[in-house]
């Protein structure tokens, strides 16, 4: 399989041949693989956002594209016509106050399985203190246990 993907993207750089017709946004941090489907090895992975061309529009569940000099197959479910959504910076949001963090983000909080209510992961310049984990997206999160920590910012990077 390697071989065929290798010889492929030869044939197409040697005639110059454009099959990109549509561009899609990944969605998530997203495994590209030597084959359609999960239980292919995995290639390497492609970040939240990074733009994919895709030959044809269609129902597929995994698609063949070009990332970083890698060929391979990537999941359609987790790809966005749209950009996703990019947080900005905005001067009513930044507090400047040295006891309070600079943050990205609007606090917010919920109430965890226990009941105690926990602040939400946010985006922070440095670790703010008692952060629990660094989630994929950036956002810190201040989890009171393990279990779906991070679970809606692309999982754990880091526990501190």
């Amino acid at each position: 399989m390697k071989k065929f993907l290798f010889c492929l993207s030869v044939l197409l750089s040697m005639f110059n041949v454009n099959v990109a017709a549509y561009v899609r946004y990944v969605t998530v941090n997203l495994n590209l693989r030597y084959g359609p489907g999960i239980a292919y090895e995995i290639i390497t992975s492609l970040p939240k956002g990074t733009p994919v061309s895709i030959d044809e529009d269609c129902d597929c569940k995994w698609v063949l594209v070009e990332y970083d000099g890698k060929i391979g197959y990537i999941s359609t479910k987790y790809l966005s016509e749209n950009p996703p959504y990019r947080k900005i910076k905005r001067e009513s949001q930044i507090q400047t106050h040295k006891t309070y963090p600079t943050t990205y983000d609007i606090v917010r909080y919920y109430t965890n399985v226990n009941g105690y209510r926990v602040q939400s992961p946010t985006y922070y310049d440095s670790t703010p203190t008692g952060a629990t984990a660094l989630c994929r997206d950036g956002t810190y999160s201040f989890s009171r246990n393990r279990k779906g920590t991070c679970s809606h910012h692309g999982g754990v990077a880091k526990w501190l």
